[in-house]
């Protein structure tokens, strides 16, 4: 069975910092793209970052030079590191793998904002 457990999410202010962990289990992770995705309310899930098995990487314009994505295939983890964080990040992030024709999902994270 395929599990995909996030965890790290939470409040913050703006200008603050959150790292996004997801443990994988159930696939071979090192040959799986991992991704995290955000959906805010009233928005469709939007592809935040991604990182190969090679670790080449990818990350939309908004997260360029503020995130990180990395993965530690020992571990069967991958992490989005978050920095300043602003209150239009403020959505459930989502942890993703996918290998041709299979795709998993985790159950989410909130992470919020605020002030």
């Amino acid at each position: 069975q395929v599990q995909l457990v996030e965890s790290g999410g939470g409040l913050v202010q703006p200008g603050g910092s959150l790292r996004l962990s997801c443990a994988a289990s159930g696939i071979m992770f090192s040959i799986y793209i991992m991704g995290w995705y955000r959906q805010a309310p009233g928005k469709q899930r939007e592809l935040v970052a991604d990182i190969a098995s090679g670790g080449n990487t990818w990350y939309t314009d908004s997260a360029k030079g503020r995130f990180t994505i990395s993965r530690d295939n020992a571990k069967n983890t991958v992490y989005l590191q978050m920095n300043s964080l602003n209150v239009e990040d403020t959505a459930v992030y989502y942890c993703n793998s996918r290998f041709r024709h299979m795709n998993y999902w985790g159950q989410g994270t909130q992470v919020t904002v605020s002030s």
